[in-house]
């Protein structure tokens, strides 16, 4: 697996802002992109057009939305799924590079998007006790056991007592996981035993729709 310091994420953003302008007129002439500006991360699926990603948005986000929600995004990428969120109160945007939260704010100037750039795990000026929602889609994917573990403690203290936490892991019971390099060695057994050893409560997962990884969400205790 790369290190948490890989360039790779920058890598692919940088290749894919130098190839924009060809993608800019294609959405133009195919009028398959949102009319706001191009927006990083359509590359891999956009919740529109894409099945199992409009599954995600039915079921794991959109009715966790709402106006005066405070969320936090974990690697908002450059607003795939950050533009769904856009009534909430504030979306802290949390992300271990600075040039992707500035392209996430070149894309969504809106007040209410907050980048947080953090040291890897952590959430440096979110207040305790204050999200209702915690969403990463794309991210965990990547990410070791330790570095799960890590931020599941760190998710923890974030919480009120009616949140969600909404993630996206990699699932190598599945070939397309285990074929791809960048994906990490999970799988839903081990991901609940590391929810659980947080002492989270289970609420709803789904393992079969994406070809690659697994949804799941969590909150504390009742």
């Amino acid at each position: 697996m790369p290190r948490l310091d890989t360039t790779l994420h920058l890598d692919t953003w940088r290749r894919l802002k130098a190839e924009q302008s060809f993608r800019a007129r294609l959405r133009r002439a195919f009028e398959v992109l949102r009319a706001r500006d191009y927006v990083y991360g359509l590359e891999w699926g956009d919740p529109e057009f894409c099945p199992p990603l409009r599954f995600v948005l039915k079921t794991f986000l959109a009715p966790h939305l709402g106006a005066g929600r405070r969320i936090v995004e974990i690697g908002p990428g450059g607003g795939r799924w950050t533009r769904y969120m856009l009534d909430a109160e504030v979306i802290h945007a949390v992300d271990y590079h600075q040039e992707i939260l500035d392209e996430l704010k070149r894309a969504f100037p809106e007040p209410n998007v907050v980048p947080v750039l953090n040291n890897g795990t952590d959430f440096p000026g979110i207040p305790p006790g204050s999200v209702d929602l915690v969403f990463s889609y794309g991210t965990f994917t990547h990410l070791d056991l330790d570095l799960i573990d890590a931020y599941l403690a760190n998710i923890r203290p974030l919480l009120k007592a009616s949140s969600s936490v909404v993630l996206n892991y990699s699932d190598h019971t599945k070939p397309m996981s285990r074929q791809n390099w960048k994906f990490a060695d999970n799988d839903p057994v081990r991901m609940r035993q590391l929810i659980e050893r947080h002492g989270y409560e289970i609420l709803e997962e789904d393992t079969v729709t994406l070809w690659h990884s697994a949804m799941i969400r969590f909150a504390l205790p009742a």
